[in-house]
């Protein structure tokens, strides 16, 4: 889900931004630093909650002077700042697409996220994989699933990465009910 998020962090201003206009180098070098990244977060009680994506800082407030450290040319200063961020949670049923297809399911893309939909999570139903039309198929029910398609899925396991959004694995379930493209889903409330 996408979180409005307030924190506070030292940015480092390195010596080639600082110039007549200290508080823009500050913002710049705090973009560069936190947007496009996963931090962890807190609660109030500086206890970790889960990790978050910064998609865009909102706003910024110095606090206090900066620092600088003997043989670095660099400003050490303390913000405040809040930023739009996506902070997905264990069990949240999310919107996305399919970005590819492969023989062991499919990628979906979420936010700022992709999610592995691993071809036993995708229906209750023997699946045919056409790898050169990027399309899954279900034997009985004749469901398709193809690049470009939108799905609801389910996030059932979560590792995000610190280190990039590469690295960080989810995985997505569409059987539940409620799940699926939305002829999947229409059809299954014709049943009941």
């Amino acid at each position: 889900m996408y979180i409005s998020l307030e924190d506070s962090y030292v940015v480092r201003v390195p010596p080639e931004l600082l110039n007549e206009n200290y508080d823009q180098a500050v913002l710049d070098a705090a973009r560069s630093v936190l947007e496009g990244k996963i931090i962890d977060i807190e609660n109030k009680d500086n206890v970790s909650i889960g990790k978050t994506y910064i998609i865009s800082l909102e706003s910024i407030k110095r606090i206090g002077d900066g620092s600088i450290v003997h043989g670095d040319g660099g400003v050490y200063q303390t913000i405040q700042y809040t930023a739009l961020a996506y902070y997905p949670k264990m069990q949240e049923i999310v919107d996305g697409v399919v970005k590819s297809i492969q023989k062991f399911g499919a990628f979906i893309k979420f936010g700022p996220f992709e999610g592995l939909l691993h071809i036993s999570q995708i229906m209750d139903d023997s699946i045919n994989v056409d790898l050169d039309n990027q399309i899954l198929s279900g034997k009985d029910t004749k469901f398709l699933l193809k690049a470009g398609d939108k799905i609801r899925v389910k996030i059932v396991s979560l590792n995000l990465s610190s280190s990039s959004l590469s690295d960080s694995k989810i995985g997505l379930t569409a059987k539940q009910p409620g799940l699926g493209k939305e002829d999947w889903i229409k059809n299954d409330n014709l049943k009941n």
